[in-house]
């Protein structure tokens, strides 16, 4: 038996990969459901699967990031997303098995036969070597968000500036486009870990590359590209003009 773990954000996604494996494959035995990479991440280190389900996309950290922290990897691995393009050509490269949500029985079976085909002669270390070279190589820097029911992937000057709705986080796009994202901004500044761009308020995150103007009055306002201002905090307002003069 594969002793197994499932790791995806979506508590439908884990339940519906839960009961397609009860169902279909009589090889597995779930021993771990986690929804959040911390979680996964205590889970694999103590239970030491033989085999890791894990989605690519997760809001605290992705899945790749996941399996840098992990110090065991002796398992086998099966990505899970949601997206037919998105890192895939470096997954392909490293030969590491995928499945696109939602996952089809027939590619799931033969996922865990391979599985146990290949068993013991997996070599992860070396495939996620190669898988992280690959992404390094090939990653053009975009931001991958998740909106829609789809991943967008974007330039990172594309994105104007981010505003926070509560529970909400709207991107404005040099497009005019706007995307709407469910989830905090706090949430979503974690994607945008770049030099380009600056939390000016706890309701805003800009693009320094589309600021436009600074305004001294009412306490400070920023100008973008867009035509949109932004509010600046007073605790920032130091740092910002810094960066900008």
């Amino acid at each position: 038996m594969l002793r197994t773990v499932l790791v995806d954000d979506e508590i439908n996604a884990l339940e519906a990969l839960e009961w397609k494996l009860n169902r279909y494959i009589d090889t597995v035995e779930i021993i771990s459901k986690c929804n959040t990479a911390a979680a996964a991440i205590q889970r694999i280190e103590k239970e030491k699967p033989d085999l890791v389900f894990l989605d690519i996309e997760m809001p605290e950290m992705d899945g790749f990031t996941l399996l840098k922290r992990l110090s065991y990897r002796d398992f086998d691995l099966i990505f899970t997303t949601a997206h037919d393009e998105f890192a895939l050509k470096a997954i392909k490269v490293s030969a590491i098995d995928y499945l696109l949500k939602p996952i089809d029985k027939d590619e799931l079976i033969t996922a865990i036969n391979k599985v146990n085909t290949a068993r013991k002669g997996n070599q992860l270390e070396d495939k996620l070597e190669s898988l992280f070279t690959s992404l390094s190589t090939n990653k053009l820097d975009k931001i991958n968000i998740s909106a829609d029911g789809k991943i967008y992937l974007l330039e990172k000057n594309d994105v104007v500036m981010l505003k926070s709705d509560k529970s909400y986080t709207t991107l404005f796009l040099e497009s005019g486009k706007e995307i709407l994202v469910s989830k905090t901004l706090k949430e979503v500044e974690k994607k945008f870990d770049y030099p380009e761009f600056f939390r000016v308020h706890n309701s805003y995150l800009i693009n320094m590359n589309h600021v436009k103007e600074f305004l001294r009055s009412m306490g400070g306002e920023l100008i973008m590209s867009n035509g949109m201002s932004a509010s600046i905090s007073r605790n920032k307002k130091a740092e910002l003009l810094d960066r900008l003069l």
